[in-house]
C-alpha cells in the first residue's frame, strides 16, 4: 500500500493542479487539496485549435505501431520458435542485443536516415522507430507463448487435415492472443507518450505533431501555464487508462504466460 501510494501521488498532484486555480499553483505554499476547483484550465486546453489533431495523429502512431509490432513479432516468433534454421540463437541475440543500446544514442543517427527517406515531418517518422523498437522486446515475449503450445497440438491438427497457415491463424494465434495484449500494451504506452522523437523529427509541420508536443503550447519559459501543462496531461492520460481497462483481463492471463494442454 505505501508503494502504491508513492507512486499514484504524481498522478494525484497532476489531475489536482489541473483543477486549481492559477492563484492555488503558483503558491509558495502547495497544499495537497483545493477548496475552489475550477475548469479553467481545461477550458484553455481544449480550446487550442490544434489539440484535436495531435489527439488524432497521437491515435494513429499509437495504433499503427500496437498493430504492425504485434502482427510482426507473432510471425516472427513462430518462425523462431516452430523452424530450425542457420543462425537462428544468432538472430535471438541480436533481438536481446538491441534492447540494450540506448534510444538516445540512436535519435541522431535516426534522424539523418529518416531524412535521407524523406520522412522527416511525417507520423511514419514516429511509426517506423517505434515499430523497430518495440519488435525485439515482444518477440522475445510472444517466444515463450508460442514455445508454451503442445507440438502435439500442432500435429493433431495436420492429420486433421489443417494446413500450416490455418494452423497458425486459427488455432496458435488465438492460444499466444493473451501475450499479444501483454505487448501491445508497452508497445502502445511507448508510442503514445514518445516526445524525444516527436521533437526530433517533426520539425516545421506542426499538423503531424503528437500530443507530447502539445505540452509545449502550454510552456513558455518567462511564463508557463502549469494549469495547462496539468490539464493537458491528464487528458493524455486517460486513453491510457481506457485502453487498460479493456485490456485488463486479458493482460493479467498475457503477464501469467502459461498456456495449459
Amino acid at each position: 500500500m505505501v508503494i502504491a501510494v508513492v507512486v499514484a501521488f504524481p498522478l494525484y498532484w497532476m489531475v489536482l493542479s489541473a483543477f486549481k486555480p492559477a492563484g492555488e499553483i503558483e503558491s509558495t505554499d502547495p497544499r495537497p487539496w483545493t477548496l475552489s476547483p475550477t475548469l479553467d484550465s481545461f477550458r484553455r486546453v481544449f480550446e487550442q485549435q490544434e489539440f484535436g489533431r495531435y489527439f488524432v495523429n497521437s491515435l494513429v502512431v499509437a495504433g499503427s505501431v500496437v498493430v504492425v509490432s504485434a502482427l510482426i513479432a507473432f510471425l516472427a516468433a513462430t518462425a523462431v520458435t516452430r523452424f530450425r534454421f542457420r543462425f537462428r540463437t544468432t538472430l535471438l541475440i541480436m533481438f536481446l542485443v538491441a534492447q540494450m543500446v540506448p534510444v538516445e544514442a540512436l535519435t541522431i543517427p535516426l534522424f539523418f536516415l529518416m531524412r535521407d527517406f524523406g520522412q522527416l515531418n511525417t507520423l511514419g517518422s514516429l511509426i517506423l522507430p517505434h515499430i523497430a523498437f518495440s519488435l525485439p522486446f515482444a518477440i522475445w515475449m510472444l517466444r515463450g507463448f508460442v514455445k508454451a503450445v503442445p507440438e502435439a497440438l500442432e500435429e493433431a491438427a495436420y492429420l486433421d487435415g489443417a494446413s500450416r497457415t490455418r494452423f497458425m491463424w486459427q488455432i496458435l494465434f488465438p492460444l499466444v492472443f493473451p501475450g499479444l495484449v501483454a505487448t501491445s500494451v508497452f508497445s502502445f504506452i511507448s508510442a503514445w507518450n514518445d516526445f524525444l522523437f516527436a521533437k526530433s523529427f517533426i520539425i516545421s509541420d506542426t499538423s503531424q505533431s503528437t500530443l507530447p508536443m502539445a505540452l509545449l503550447v502550454f510552456y513558455k519559459p518567462d511564463d508557463p501555464d502549469w494549469g495547462g501543462v496539468m490539464a493537458a496531461s491528464t487528458v493524455m492520460t486517460i486513453p491510457v487508462l481506457i485502453f487498460f481497462v479493456l485490456v485488463q483481463r486479458r493482460l493479467v492471463s498475457g503477464l501469467g504466460g502459461a498456456v495449459k494442454d
